[in-house]
């Protein structure tokens, strides 16, 4: 058989180095799974942070729950973490972000009304910041990025146009908890239903005892079964 050297060195290169792409597809699918969940997570908590009644207390809950989200993102992306970095770098791309943030923040000053308005519009735009956040994190350690070799203008960039996008999501998911909550309250006002149904049906078949063991009359039976049902 006459030797193909192409042939030969791939077979060297395979036998050296036994890639298994599906492997590596299923460790990409994996992380950007937990990425996913770790940014959903920490959206959600933000938005809860945005009805914090104490304005300046929320915006801290925020940007330690971002910080957070950062150092998880860490873990996945196996990059060392450097918190000192990653606040800097956090204050630095949030910028614009705050003055939207700000804001909502004001009108939470507002009595009653305000803390209401504030709060659904504070909340809105701490999950619109984590968001774009996390998603920029994501992307810059996908490529390969870690804490000193940020490009600060490439990543602000980036996170103004998370940002937008961010705030359709955040909506999105206000308004699945609130579905998931009027569900909620549904499902427990049929349960109060049902049991206080049962509960009627159980004291009518005791007046009925009464009643057949003579211990009631039919009036007394008549006049106490109409204030059960009442």
């Amino acid at each position: 058989m006459p030797f193909n050297p192409k042939k030969s060195i791939k077979q060297y290169l395979l036998k050296k180095l036994p890639l298994n792409f599906s492997d590596m597809s299923e460790t990409k699918k994996l992380r950007d799974d937990s990425a996913g969940i770790i940014i959903k997570n920490h959206m959600l908590w933000s938005m809860g942070a945005g009805f914090i009644p104490v304005p300046i207390v929320d915006f801290f809950a925020v940007g330690y729950l971002q910080l957070d989200m950062i150092r998880q993102l860490s873990k996945i992306y196996d990059i060392d973490f450097q918190e000192t970095e990653g606040k800097a770098i956090l204050t630095s791309i949030t910028t614009a972000g705050l003055a939207k943030v700000g804001a909502a923040r004001v009108v939470k000053f507002i009595p009653i009304v305000g803390s209401i308005l504030g709060g659904v519009a504070l909340s809105i735009l701490s999950g619109a910041s984590t968001y774009a956040v996390g998603y920029a994190f994501k992307k810059h350690f996908e490529a390969g990025g870690t804490f000193l070799d940020f490009d600060l203008t490439k990543l602000k960039k980036s996170y103004k146009e998370l940002f937008e996008k961010g705030k359709s999501v955040a909506k999105e998911m206000n308004e699945e908890q609130d579905n998931l909550r009027k569900a909620a309250e549904e499902n427990l006002d049929t349960e109060k239903k049902t049991r206080a149904g049962r509960e009627l049906i159980n004291e009518l078949k005791e007046l009925q005892k009464l009643k057949e063991d003579g211990i009631l009359t039919d009036e007394e039976f008549t006049e106490m079964k109409k204030k059960l049902i009442n």
